[in-house]
């Protein structure tokens, strides 16, 4: 990956980056509904700090966009890995996402990974942009990724848009890995066949775990791809007890609650659960009169109550209470088949007494992914 045009370092540093001391954790920047995006910089530092191995950005068209976070992340950080978690191929030009890739991985000497997601086709129909589709997202890949070779893209016609001309630089030769965020089985397929790696999504049961990593190393392997080469990340949501009960009503009932609102026929189809248990969930004075996302707008009273809605195994696909037992729970997504675990919904600074937990059950019992899996390519 030679920068053929810059004078400084190379643009991946020879050997890879150090991983930190738990290169197979990540956490999320700016966790829910953040409004300053100003305290992104001390989250980035203090995940470095404390040795987790990768920092997700997700993107909400508010004080949340991706590249902008990204850059930012990379400028305070040295060894973190950053990946976009997701952002969209249908919100920017490919030229713009093409080069936006490039400049965040030169930025950061080759932290940086694209992640890629299908969005949420009803704020697509309301903004005027096209719902996305599995072939809009290969097509685009594919475009990304000769670009980033320094090919010249000529009178393009497909699934991802018509484009008469494309091109960054010939001399351009870059390796920047793809991420595919992914719920549902013909996605879990798409990522195997084009994806570096892959997120899954939070409240995902330990079956459905387990599941989902088969149908991306399956779908790999019959597209004649390496399927030990992707890395599989699970996301846990985690609020441990020292949190107290305020933050885990917010960050599992209200979160849980939050996606049941928006995309939950696809949550409960995959994790077997039942449907008319959501129909019932979302018809609920409770939920009706919310006035918005579960997570953002109602009182703990009102969370507390939405909790009787929920059964309990539903909730149970987290890790809570003591630190000793989210610790354990990581170790389970291990052994789902996951090779990463993001813990979802907290500041990295929350995710201490956890941390120092799993430094000890992973020395014990062996849980963890060897480092190896986690270094640049």
């Amino acid at each position: 990956m030679a920068d053929r045009h810059n004078e400084g370092p190379p643009a991946v540093i020879p050997g890879g980056h150090r991983s930190g001391e738990f290169p197979e954790l990540g956490c999320y920047g700016l966790a829910g509904h953040a409004t300053d995006p100003y305290a992104l910089l001390g989250e980035a530092r203090t995940a470095e700090e404390l040795g987790l191995g990768t920092l997700f950005l997700s993107e909400r068209f508010n004080t949340k966009e991706a590249f902008t976070l990204a850059a930012a992340a990379g400028a305070v950080t040295t060894d973190l890995r950053i990946c976009t978690a997701a952002t969209n191929h249908n919100t920017r030009h490919p030229l713009v996402t093409a080069a936006g890739a490039v400049t965040l991985h030169r930025l950061t000497r080759g932290r940086y990974s694209l992640g890629l997601g299908r969005g949420f086709d009803a704020l697509f129909d309301v903004i005027g942009l096209p719902r996305i589709t599995s072939a809009q997202l290969r097509d685009a890949v594919d475009i990304y990724r000769r670009l980033w070779r320094g090919e010249t893209v000529l009178g393009h016609d497909g699934p991802a848009g018509h484009y008469p001309l494309l091109q960054l630089d010939p001399a351009y030769d870059e390796n920047i890995p793809v991420t595919l965020t992914a719920i549902g089985p013909a996605t879990l397929r798409l990522a195997g066949q084009i994806a570096d790696s892959v997120v899954l999504h939070t409240f995902f049961t330990d079956d459905t775990t387990a599941r989902a990593v088969r149908t991306v190393r399956t779908a790999a392997e019959a597209a004649g791809r390496d399927p030990a080469a992707l890395r599989i990340w699970s996301v846990l949501a985690v609020v441990d007890e020292s949190q107290g009960e305020l933050a885990r009503l917010r960050k599992l009932v209200g979160r849980l609650g939050t996606y049941l609102q928006g995309y939950g026929d696809i949550l409960v189809r995959v994790n077997g659960w039942d449907q008319q248990v959501l129909d019932d969930f979302r018809a609920h004075p409770l939920v009706t009169g919310a006035g918005g996302a579960l997570d953002a707008v109602v009182s703990p009273e009102t969370l507390a109550a939405v909790e009787e809605l929920l059964p309990t195994e539903w909730l149970a696909a987290s890790a809570t209470g003591t630190a000793a037992h989210c610790a354990a729970r990581i170790a389970d997504q291990f052994r789902a088949g996951a090779d990463g675990v993001v813990l979802h919904g907290n500041t990295p600074a929350e995710l201490t007494p956890v941390l120092r937990v799993w430094r000890e059950h992973r020395r014990n019992s062996g849980a963890a992914v060897p480092p190896s899996r986690f270094t640049e390519k």
